[in-house]
């Protein structure tokens, strides 16, 4: 079988947490052993919401760097590397745009989605409307061909694989690749507020790098359910950011479900269940957040670490492009 070629990364908006975690890291610490992988730092597309702010978005390239190596991310098995410093995949963008129309660019469901959470009315930047051809860009460049992505990104898979088709059939060569979806198990954890999703800008996060104060800081004013109101008082589970965490983060199974039984019938009270969990994360953060310390001392080694794998990632874009510019009659002097 031919071998899959995975990429996936994140915006360097500042450092990683357990929603992170659930949602993709833990699944590419696994796939690295199986497959060749790109872990992209996604800095152009952070560019697109904070181009004003770029000292930000340089600062936490190494914060996410850091947060890689901490939770087992190994720069031997999978290539790390700085997405504005791989010029192929701007060229890449520019050739895609003649092949999107500027109507089905509105209408993609995921950047329409994003543009009313962030507010922009009728003054989207142009870098975030066409964020779906420079993410196809992205992809096709190391010719992935699974791509781990949470259910509202599915949008952004299928518009990269109609890029792919487009060229494809324009150009009448095999050049681009498809790529699949790879839908996590646990797409997404709630934020400590009892909010869907767990966010930065919503101050509902848990970070890989909390310090233990803060942890359990952050566990104790957690949202439970609200109409547990005494002791004696059936609680609900499904719903419940404590025990969604658990039900997660939580290695004794037989644990986890005694005291959601008891928290169902009553007689257990959230402090009760609070202390378990900060338990549960103390345990599972402590080694990473150690590790991070350790690699954060040499911050000059991981940014060399990011540099090789850029060099790295750079070659197999540039052997993309190249097959791109032939397909489409632009190699004049090769």
């Amino acid at each position: 079988m031919k071998q899959k070629i995975i990429l996936t990364g994140d915006r360097p908006t500042g450092p990683l947490h357990l929603g992170h975690y659930v949602g993709s890291l833990k699944n590419r610490i696994e796939l690295q052993e199986t497959c060749k992988q790109f872990v992209m730092i996604a800095d152009v597309q952070a560019l697109t919401d904070n181009a004003k702010d770029p000292e930000k978005v340089r600062r936490n390239v190494l914060e996410v760097a850091l947060d890689y190596l901490a939770v087992g991310l190994d720069p031997a098995k999978t290539t790390i590397f700085i997405q504005s410093l791989i010029p192929e995949l701007f060229e890449l963008t520019v050739y895609y745009l003649n092949l999107v129309t500027w109507n089905r660019l509105k209408h993609n469901p995921t950047v329409k989605q994003e543009i009313l959470q962030k507010g922009y009315g009728e003054s989207v930047p142009a870098g975030f409307m066409v964020y779906p051809v420079s993410q196809a860009a992205d992809i096709t460049a190391f010719k992935a061909n699974l791509v781990p992505v949470g259910e509202d990104q599915l949008p952004m898979i299928e518009q990269t694989n109609e890029i792919v088709r487009h060229f494809n059939q324009t150009y009448n060569k095999e050049v681009l690749v498809r790529a699949e979806a790879l839908i996590p198990k646990v797409a997404r954890l709630p934020g400590t507020d009892g909010n869907m999703k767990m966010s930065k800008s919503l101050g509902n996060c848990i970070y890989l790098s909390d310090s233990a104060e803060e942890i359990e800081k952050k566990v104790k004013k957690m949202y439970t359910d609200p109409t547990h109101l005494r002791l004696e008082d059936p609680g609900k589970v499904e719903g419940n950011p404590v025990f969604t965490y658990l039900d997660v983060f939580d290695p004794d199974r037989t644990k986890y479900e005694e005291l959601a039984a008891h928290y169902q019938r009553g007689g257990l009270g959230d402090s009760v269940v609070k202390k378990h969990l900060n338990t549960v994360l103390q345990e599972f953060l402590a080694p990473i957040r150690a590790r991070r310390e350790v690699f954060a001392k040499d911050p000059a080694a991981v940014m060399e670490m990011l540099r090789k794998g850029t060099l790295k990632a750079r070659e197999s874009a540039a052997a993309t492009l190249h097959e791109v510019r032939a397909a489409m009659h632009l190699d004049y002097f090769s």
